[in-house]
């Protein structure tokens, strides 16, 4: 057998530079705030074992729907309203996403049925990060390993633009492991996700800007 080269140390890790310091501080002393107009907050709703989230829309009024998977089946919510609409706690073999793989699809039910959702979460997969008319979410770690989600507007990204006015922080994931954060192929609704929970803002019926 040959031998193997020896394995390379790694030398020791450099330090942040300024402008890394002093952003990290900034992330780190920004409070948490709710979205600011359009967006309005419609629901947190505990979600035990949650494996992920994805974005379907009402074949009747077109509006959003976000479906959660969880270690106890699916639930279906109304992202305007914020209901939960549909429950499946024992999915049929065949429609089972566990079955499936979590990180590309989970079979439809209820007002979706017959449809394939999207899933991001604990498997992989991932939400939008922008919602195609100049809002942008970013989910940064500045005290690993809680994480926070950031929602900018305009270009207004942390180092770039005066916080409450360019930019939000508007979850902190400090109790719980985030799974999946975004925002719906709309535009109109933004989700954040952890092991524990799901929270919804909409703007559905209201300006874009």
């Amino acid at each position: 057998m040959k031998n193997e080269p020896p394995v390379e140390q790694p030398g020791p890790e450099p330090e942040l530079s300024p402008y890394q310091q002093a952003m990290r501080q900034r992330l780190l002393a920004a409070p948490v705030v709710p979205a600011p107009e359009p967006w309005q907050r419609t629901a947190y709703a505990p979600v035990g074992g949650l494996l992920g989230i994805g974005f379907a829309s009402h074949p009747g009024t077109g509006q959003d729907l976000v479906m959660v998977v969880s270690h106890d089946g699916r639930g279906l919510f109304d992202a305007v309203t914020g209901e939960k609409i549909a429950r499946d706690r024992d999915p049929a073999p065949e429609d089972d996403s566990r079955d499936a793989d979590p990180a590309l699809w989970c079979p439809g039910f209820g007002p979706v049925a017959g449809s394939r959702v999207r899933i991001a979460g604990l498997f992989g997969g991932g939400l939008r990060t922008t919602s195609g008319d100049g809002w942008k979410l970013e989910v940064v770690a500045p005290a690993w390993p809680n994480e926070r989600v950031l929602l900018s507007r305009d270009g207004g990204l942390p180092h770039s633009g005066p916080y409450g006015e360019r930019w939000w922080h508007i979850f902190h994931s400090n109790y719980s492991e985030l799974r999946a954060a975004g925002f719906s192929p709309s535009g109109q609704t933004l989700a954040v996700a952890t092991s524990s929970d799901v929270s919804l803002w909409t703007r559905w019926g209201g300006s874009g800007m």
